[in-house]
């Protein structure tokens, strides 16, 4: 049997090598594969794609930061305060507080333009404010569903500050907080994804502006750098009122206001059902509460106001000498 084996490996050499000769013959034999069908370098024009779809991404990445450098908000989604004794409360605050030093009248928030900023976006034409509009429409049902039909109250306590160069009201702690977060959160998703630049890298906390030191930057010069704890000191526990969600506003920052004082806005939706159905014993009963608050707040401003318009014997001159003798000394008005 092994010779048997050896043969066999004879007759396969001699029959390999037959077939070996038979191919070198064929008219194909000397071709290149790679030439034949224009096969080149694979690697090099793979890096050469590779380093041409980095570019274009560069060129991407270059652009959006560009943009978002350029990001400054000039619109924004606006829950109006209407309730007369949040705005009565806030303006008697106000008061309080330019009664110590007049200057300050110049950083307050003016009447009627009291709010609740639910985002901040930057819209640069036409076309994008129609975008932003489309935006707001296209909220409304998703705030109904977040809702789902009942009334989102709004309740305002106290008094804070944003690094004590903004002073505003505090939205007050409960239920109504998540609510607020989760809408301002859709409303954010709805105006990224039409394309908009929107948002704020400090993220949202609700709150109720009523003065700016940046209204007034000449406050700086004259020794104003920072809001006074002790000027809104009887309001740290104040009870504000509460203000019922009905309506978001899409509002322009840079637009002439309204004659209202209100700003300028672009559209608006109606939520919840502050005007639909009649309403309970509850609500009638904080209606009631709130009409005598109103009337009470009406007084202590007629009050204030008469107070301050009221002139002692002798004060106009006293005005006038001083004025004459040196109106601009900046310490005598700081101790106002």
């Amino acid at each position: 049997m092994c010779d048997s084996a050896s043969g066999g490996e004879e007759v396969t050499e001699t029959s390999t090598a037959s077939a070996v000769d038979s191919l070198i013959s064929l008219p194909f034999a000397t071709i290149d594969i790679e030439d034949a069908y224009e096969v080149t370098d694979v690697p090099q024009m793979n890096l050469k794609r590779s380093k041409a779809k980095e570019s274009v991404k560069n060129k991407q990445i270059k652009k959006r930061k560009k943009k978002h450098e350029d990001y400054q908000p000039n619109y924004f989604l606006s829950i109006p305060i209407t309730n007369q004794k949040i705005t009565g409360g806030i303006k008697t605050l106000q008061s309080t507080i330019i009664q110590q030093d007049k200057r300050l009248a110049k950083a307050m928030v003016g009447d009627g333009s009291f709010h609740v900023t639910l985002l901040v976006m930057q819209l640069l034409n036409e076309d994008e404010v129609n975008i932003g509009v489309d935006a707001l429409l296209e909220l409304k049902p998703s705030v109904e569903d977040v809702l789902q039909g009942r009334r989102l109250i709004l309740p305002f306590h106290g008094i804070d500050t944003f690094g004590n160069h903004v002073g505003f009201v505090k939205l007050a702690e409960g239920d109504h907080v998540s609510p607020l977060l989760e809408i301002a959160e859709i409303a954010k998703r709805t105006f990224q994804e039409k394309g908009v630049l929107a948002g704020d890298s400090r993220g949202f906390k609700p709150h109720l502006t009523f003065m700016k030191l940046s209204k007034a930057p000449w406050l700086r010069k004259h020794g104003v750098k920072q809001i006074d704890p002790k000027w809104y000191e009887t309001f740290i526990n104040h009870e504000f009122g509460e203000e019922t969600l009905y309506r978001i506003d899409l509002c322009s920052m840079e637009k002439k206001k309204q004659s209202n004082g209100y700003y300028h806005c672009e559209s608006s939706i109606m939520v919840g059902d502050k005007n639909g159905g009649e309403p309970d014993d509850a609500e009638l009963v904080r209606l009631s509460k709130r009409l005598v608050e109103n009337a009470v707040l009406k007084a202590m401003q007629q009050y204030l106001e008469e107070t301050q318009n009221k002139k002692q014997p002798g004060e106009g001159s006293v005005v006038k000498a001083e004025e004459a003798g040196g109106s601009g000394n900046d310490s005598a008005n700081n101790r106002k």
